[in-house]
C-alpha cells in the first residue's frame, strides 16, 4: 500500500534480482500502489528488458495510479501488449 519510490529501491530491486533468477514469469501486484517514481520506473524497465532476455516475460496488476505513472512515463505499448491489469 502507498507509494513506490527511492526510499523502496535496494529492497525492491532485491525482489525483482530474486525473481529473474528463479526462471519463472515475474509476477508483480501493483494494485495497492498510490504513486510510484523515476527509481521504480527504471528499475521496472532493467526488469523488462532481462525478463524479455531470459525469456520469461512479466506479468502485472496495476492501481489505477501506477497505471497512469506508467501510461505518462511511455510505458503505454508495454501495458497493452502485455495485457496487464489495472
Amino acid at each position: 500500500e502507498g507509494g513506490i519510490g527511492v526510499s523502496d529501491a535496494a529492497e525492491l530491486k532485491r525482489l525483482l534480482v530474486e525473481g529473474l533468477a528463479s526462471g519463472q514469469m515475474l509476477q508483480l501486484d501493483l494494485e495497492g500502489a498510490g504513486e510510484i517514481d523515476v527509481t521504480f520506473m527504471q528499475l521496472l524497465q532493467a526488469a523488462l528488458c532481462a525478463a524479455d532476455q531470459a525469456g520469461t516475460g512479466m506479468a502485472m496488476h496495476l492501481s489505477e495510479a501506477a497505471e497512469i505513472a506508467l501510461q505518462g512515463a511511455g510505458f503505454g505499448p508495454c501495458i497493452e501488449a502485455a495485457g496487464w491489469s489495472g
